[in-house]
């Protein structure tokens, strides 16, 4: 399960519960973890150290930062070693990786998925932070979103190829075909990695989702196919990386009815009063993957 902040109610209600848990660092509080490493130490004693019974999996540092934001952008390497380096100092460097969440933005060349590679403007921000995770065998987190991408572009895009239905192979690229928006994407990343000197460097998607109404193409039996077909098909990795299965965050648990423009309430799992919207099903799919 992903938390976007350390709650406490809801860590206090995982604990004993075995459910592995990604937990944020929110933008809000990056300056104040970058600052020093003391106020890091801080951090981790009441957010991790406090709740020995909570299986935490990965400490998010930022979520979607933009590389232009003056503010935030300068913050987030200085914020991840420090982070990086308590967690070490409580002997928990090989349980919990610190990463950071990018969103597909920061992607200039995507087409074909071989020719992915980050855009020359933010390479500034994002090269030391790959280095940091090639240096902690740390994987990178990715938003991927075959939904906006559709809704963008829905002349060239077919929404079977982004729900997971096309009935062949949409797009050659060399020996490598692909069938589904998905694996372009999260395969997109892994050629830019591999660019900037990440060739090894996993990733781990750490949102994706449909929303099922407010928008075009936002409907009930798109976002129930498309979520169906995404945990059936994590487990096959994608054609850059056959056969490992993807992690992945199903966003969101919750319909979030507080929350604007009208699209962004309507990602859920449950609905905002936690009766079921759909069923997915979980069986066929490696323990640690069944991320929600």
């Amino acid at each position: 399960m992903r938390l976007y902040d350390p709650n406490q109610a809801a860590l206090q209600a995982l604990s004993g519960s075995n459910i592995e848990v990604m937990v944020g660092v929110p933008n809000s509080e990056l300056s104040y973890v970058a600052a020093s490493r003391d106020n890091s130490f801080d951090w981790v004693w009441n957010n991790i150290m406090t709740y020995p019974d909570v299986k935490f999996r990965y400490i998010s540092v930022g979520n979607e930062v933009k590389p232009s934001d003056g503010t935030l952008a300068p913050l987030v390497y200085s914020a991840l070693t420090n982070i990086r380096e308590v967690v070490v100092f409580y002997g928990l460097g090989n349980q919990i990786k610190v990463s950071t969440s990018i969103d597909t933005t920061l992607i200039g060349a995507n087409y074909p998925p071989s020719q992915g590679a980050f855009k020359d403007e933010v390479r500034a921000y994002i090269d030391p932070i790959i280095a940091f995770l090639v240096a902690n065998n740390a994987p990178l987190l990715v938003n991927v979103y075959p939904y906006f991408s559709y809704a963008d572009n829905p002349v060239d895009i077919s929404l079977a190829y982004a729900t997971f239905t096309s009935p062949g192979i949409v797009v050659q690229d060399g020996a490598l075909g692909y069938q589904n928006l998905f694996d372009a994407i999260v395969d997109v990343v892994y050629s830019a990695l591999e660019k900037a000197g990440g060739p090894w460097v996993e990733i781990v998607v750490s949102e994706t989702g449909w929303p099922s109404a407010g928008a075009s193409a936002a409907t009930f039996d798109n976002a129930r196919t498309y979520l169906r077909n995404m945990v059936a098909h994590a487990r096959w990795g994608t054609p850059k990386r056959p056969g490992r299965a993807i992690e992945t965050y199903l966003f969101a648990m919750f319909d979030e009815n507080n929350k604007e423009p009208q699209i962004e309430k309507n990602f859920g799992l449950f609905y905002p009063n936690q009766t079921t919207k759909y069923s997915l099903y979980f069986n066929s799919i490696q323990k640690g993957f069944e991320s929600i």
